[in-house]
């Protein structure tokens, strides 16, 4: 497969790193949290963004729940603040943490929100009354990601203590605990087909996992320095991870070949750590952002 890469756009604003990425309140639109405290909403046809909330501690993740018209804010002091996106008014702050929320997901299936902190702490609220229903010590180092496998009905988690622990998703119970990564287990992402569970660690390693066993099936030195995240596109044929060492790659799906490689020299890339990304529906678009307090929109199409 070969694809080209375009840069459409440089999104700036925010004053300090951003943290935070998740799709906006239609498909054109985009949220970004920052260090700046303040959560924003780009539009991907005009460039132009508007200015949604701010809080009063760091914005370290955030989570839309379009069905609820909710806007969930996890920040470096513990707390997730529940946003109403009708009014912009805060209905709610969730205290399960002591330190940095760094991820929030909701299940409709479970009607529930899931929350990691740096606290090694993991917990379970109700998304009705947002009542505290589970939390569970996992480790002493921090808890950064985990994500759902709607297939199996199972929840994988990263921790700071290099292990990936593997739950069931509706009754918490751990299935499966082994070390994902020489260094801290920073990322988790499912194969949308729920087959295969891609891991990145802060040893830059991408590696992918069987999920009938979950015995490694490949390991790749992708980065330099540590993964933060990974995403598959709309059509699930491409994958792209965003690290520490400033760059984005993007890669083949099925067969975890590198296709291109996105940095300053090459394309016009982010000046520092990539932190976060999400990719569009709209226009194929996939949008980084990162430690040089910037947006870039990428148009990245096949050959």
């Amino acid at each position: 497969m070969k694809i080209e890469v375009n840069k459409i756009a440089t999104l700036t604003g925010h004053k300090d790193p951003i943290y935070a990425l998740d799709k906006g309140i239609a498909e054109h639109l985009v949220f970004s949290g920052s260090g700046d405290k303040v959560i924003a909403q780009w539009n991907l046809k005009t460039f132009q963004s508007e200015k949604i909330a701010s809080f009063p501690a760091v914005i370290y993740s955030i989570c839309h729940i379009p069905e609820k018209q909710l806007l969930l804010v996890g920040t470096s002091d513990g707390n997730v603040h529940v946003l109403n996106l009708e009014n912009k008014e805060k209905i709610k702050i969730l205290k399960n943490h002591s330190a940095q929320v760094f991820n929030i997901r909701y299940s409709l299936e479970t009607n529930c929100i899931y929350t990691a902190g740096g606290d090694g702490n993991f917990a379970i609220c109700s998304l009705d009354t947002f009542d505290l229903i589970n939390i569970r010590k996992l480790c002493n180092e921090k808890v950064r990601n985990f994500d759902f496998n709607y297939k199996t009905s199972e929840i994988a988690v990263a921790s700071g203590d290099c292990n990936i622990r593997i739950f069931d998703k509706k009754k918490l119970q751990e299935k499966n605990n082994f070390v994902g990564h020489q260094l801290s287990s920073n990322f988790v992402r499912f194969s949308p087909d729920g087959k295969f569970l891609l891991t990145g660690g802060r040893d830059g390693y991408l590696n992918i996992w069987q999920v009938s066993d979950y015995k490694m099936i490949k390991s790749i030195p992708a980065h330099e320095w540590a993964i933060y995240d990974i995403v598959y596109s709309p059509d699930s044929n491409l994958l792209a991870t965003a690290s520490r060492d400033k760059t984005l790659k993007i890669w083949d799906s099925k067969t975890f070949e590198l296709l291109k490689v996105i940095n300053k020299d090459n394309y016009d890339g982010h000046l520092n750590s990539v932190n976060k990304l999400t990719w569009s529906t709209y226009n194929n678009y996939l949008i980084s952002a990162g430690d040089d307090r910037a947006i870039i929109i990428w148009e990245i199409n096949p050959i």
